[in-house]
């Protein structure tokens, strides 16, 4: 089955936000959130071991419990085993350090063989409170973690978890696989082996309105001409298009912020919520199957559904291209 057949609609529920990403969130407006998600339709959810050290999983577990498995679409990942001791020292995280300080203090092990996907496997079923995973993501095999050691990290994980998780697929015990990563090389070296083969990939923050061009170029072409299908992870930039101030999970830098603006004269002269102009581009691309969105309040999940839905006009399409402001490459909405 491919990834667009296993997913259910085209708008999922991230939960990075409710492993307390950036700052601690109150445990009954996390779990309200989720229950809003429910609420507005989402049947796709997405977590890790990572986000807050098990504290997401728990979380987003402790809402689904109470409702109907068959009726909703759960990916987590492998590649971090949450541990039973308390961290003392301060984690390093490469260039995401800090990002998930408000979270459990558990310490985390960063190790993608057999042995520990399989645990993390049976940890994430325990937090998650249900009896099966629908997606298995390989998180985190890239630079922005591991630097120059992240090839080792790759060849670790590839005669490791993804044999693991290959074997598992074609067992039936999950329904698909694939690498979840912040950057596309990982995906691209995946995609030129013979094996094992991805059933597909959560890509974050590199196929967005703001950072979208080196994807185009080698990895997208690949994964549709494999039929690979794409999560985009992210959308909102980790939340400069959302009315936040975070950029790649750092303040935002000038650059970025002069483009932003830019994108939101162009929307308020078509009227046009930038949230709108940010899902939609993402989901234009035909190797995309779905857009993970992460909230930590209710509101923002249903402003979220209403974007997805927006009509937005060919016109803007059109005007952002003629602006520089997307890729000449990049499809679009209304075939613009």
């Amino acid at each position: 089955m491919s990834l667009k057949e296993l997913l259910p609609g085209k708008l999922g529920y991230g939960t990075a936000p409710l492993g307390n990403m950036f700052r601690a969130i109150p445990e009954a407006e996390a779990l309200a959130t989720v229950e809003a998600a429910w609420q507005q339709g989402v049947r796709y959810y997405d977590t890790a071991p990572f986000y807050g050290a098990g504290l997401a999983e728990e979380r987003l577990g402790q809402v689904l419990a109470g409702k109907p498995r068959d009726e909703y679409v759960l990916s987590t990942k492998v590649g971090r085993v949450v541990l039973d001791e308390h961290e003392t020292d301060v984690p390093d995280f490469g260039e995401k350090g800090g990002l998930f300080e408000h979270g459990n203090p558990n310490k985390i092990l960063h190790e993608w063989t057999a042995d520990a996907t399989e645990r993390s496997i049976e940890d994430s079923l325990k937090r998650l409170r249900t009896d099966r995973l629908d997606v298995v993501w390989v998180h985190d095999i890239a630079q922005d973690f591991h630097g120059d050691e992240w090839l080792a990290r790759f060849e670790e994980a590839r005669t490791g978890a993804f044999r693991v998780l290959s074997r598992l697929r074609d067992e039936g015990v999950i329904g698909a696989w694939g690498l979840g990563v912040n950057k596309t090389e990982p995906i691209e070296l995946t995609l030129a082996l013979d094996e094992p083969r991805p059933d597909g990939f959560l890509l974050a923050g590199r196929y967005t309105l703001l950072d979208h061009e080196h994807a185009l170029t080698r990895l997208l072409p690949m994964a549709q001409e494999q039929g690979v299908g794409m999560v985009v992870g992210g959308p909102y930039s980790s939340g400069i298009l959302a009315g936040g101030t975070h950029f790649e999970y750092q303040e935002a830098p000038a650059h970025i912020i002069e483009r932003v603006a830019r994108l939101k004269e162009l929307t308020a002269q078509h009227g046009v919520s930038i949230k709108a102009a940010a899902l939609q581009f993402s989901l234009a691309h035909p190797v995309t199957a779905a857009v993970v969105a992460g909230a930590t309040k209710p509101s923002r999940v249903a402003e979220d559904r209403a974007a997805l839905g927006e009509t937005v006009p060919a016109a803007f399409w059109r005007e952002l291209r003629a602006a520089g402001l997307v890729s000449p490459a990049a499809p679009l909405p209304h075939g613009a």
